[in-house]
């Protein structure tokens, strides 16, 4: 398996302390938490779970992952029992950079297909410029695929496609070709296909996401705020995206760009994407008022609020990672608790563990 390295600086909210993560320590946990004994990441571990790289049921967000986890620990935690497996230390942090691998292995992908990718790369008039090793004799300056560092770097694609289609533009009019809209599904598709040819398929992947620090001047200054306020703010229109979706929404959304749209280099990209993406996918909160009635009817309070046996939940900030931390280090416990009363272990959807998320992060304040 090719080597993955993906590292991010998570942000709650755009004042935020920063949480970074890096994919590289996701991959060594992934180790020495004993995960790979049963689990394996594109065929490489343990076979007695599935194929983490592998699911049929792709396209999670981190609290629809946390559900996955969740309604799957009763069976960890026997297996691991079974295995004699001691459970090693997951704290908030590392739970962060275990999120980080997955999504270095495309786990947050939708599921590609490289037929329909070839499809997409000659019918979005990509083949007609650029080969798949060498130059085309046209287009003696568009890279060929073999040169295409971005296709394993989310950020780095998405900065490459909105300037490039810039530069596209008008010769997509001299040539009096449609401009080639994008769906998400397209650009996975596509993404397969390029990645998987003999030229590119050990190209590492990497993420690199900041605190967006300088992500609010670049969107003042690039000229982004005139356009995105009010019903157009880019925040809610977002929300749940992954790199992908935004990668295309750009690409889509050029030719209603004036003609001296701004370039942007890899890294003022990156600072764009953390300020307005990075925070709201990884925290991923739903409907708080949906949230307190899974809170309500999930029997949480009966341990969480009043003389409850578990830690009060208010007043902390609760992402996808932190719901798994919280159920390595307390889960056991609350399992033998629940089988000692007589009660039933509480599963969640993918709603479910969102709304759950957006009612603990309203601090309980929503109306159950």
């Amino acid at each position: 398996m090719r080597q993955l390295s993906i590292v991010f600086a998570f942000a709650a909210g755009l004042n935020a302390a920063t949480v970074a993560a890096d994919s590289s320590r996701g991959s060594e946990l992934f180790g020495t938490l004993e995960c790979v004994q049963c689990h394996s990441i594109n065929g490489q571990g343990g076979k007695a779970g599935p194929d983490l790289g592998r699911r049929v049921d792709r396209g999670f967000t981190p609290a629809s992952l946390a559900a996955t986890m969740w309604n799957h620990a009763p069976a960890m935690w026997a297996a691991m029992k079974e295995r004699d497996v001691a459970a090693g230390k997951l704290d908030e942090q590392a739970a962060m950079d275990l999120f980080a691998y997955f999504y270095s292995a495309h786990f947050f992908d939708k599921l590609g297909d490289a037929g329909r990718g070839k499809q997409v790369f000659s019918s979005g008039h990509c083949s007609e410029c650029h080969g798949l090793t060498e130059a085309q004799p046209k287009s003696p300056d568009a890279k060929p695929v073999s040169e295409w560092t971005a296709i394993g770097r989310p950020i780095e694609l998405v900065d490459a496609m909105w300037n490039h289609a810039a530069t596209m533009r008008p010769e997509f009019a001299r040539r009096k070709l449609s401009w080639p809209e994008l769906t998400s599904q397209d650009l996975t598709d596509l993404l397969v296909y390029v990645r998987n040819l003999p030229s590119t398929r050990e190209k590492p992947a990497r993420v690199e996401i900041t605190a967006g620090t300088n992500g609010e001047a670049l969107f003042m200054s690039k000229g982004c705020a005139a356009c995105h306020t009010g019903g157009n703010t880019l925040g809610p229109k977002l929300k749940g995206m992954t790199l992908g979706d935004i990668a295309v929404a750009m690409w889509n959304h050029e030719p209603k760009m004036p003609p001296n749209a701004p370039q942007l280099s890899t890294d003022e990209m990156r600072d764009l994407v953390s300020y307005v993406w990075a925070g709201q996918f990884f925290e991923d909160s739903g409907n708080a008022a949906a949230g307190a009635k899974v809170f309500s009817s999930k029997h949480c309070a009966s341990c969480h609020e009043g003389s409850g046996t578990a830690p009060k939940l208010a007043g902390k900030t609760f992402t996808g990672a932190a719901m798994v931390s919280a159920l390595w280090h307390h889960g056991p416990r609350m399992l033998d608790e629940m089988k000692t009363k007589g009660g039933a272990w509480p599963r969640f959807d993918d709603n479910d563990m969102a709304n759950l998320l957006a009612y603990l992060n309203s601090g309980g304040n929503a109306k159950k």
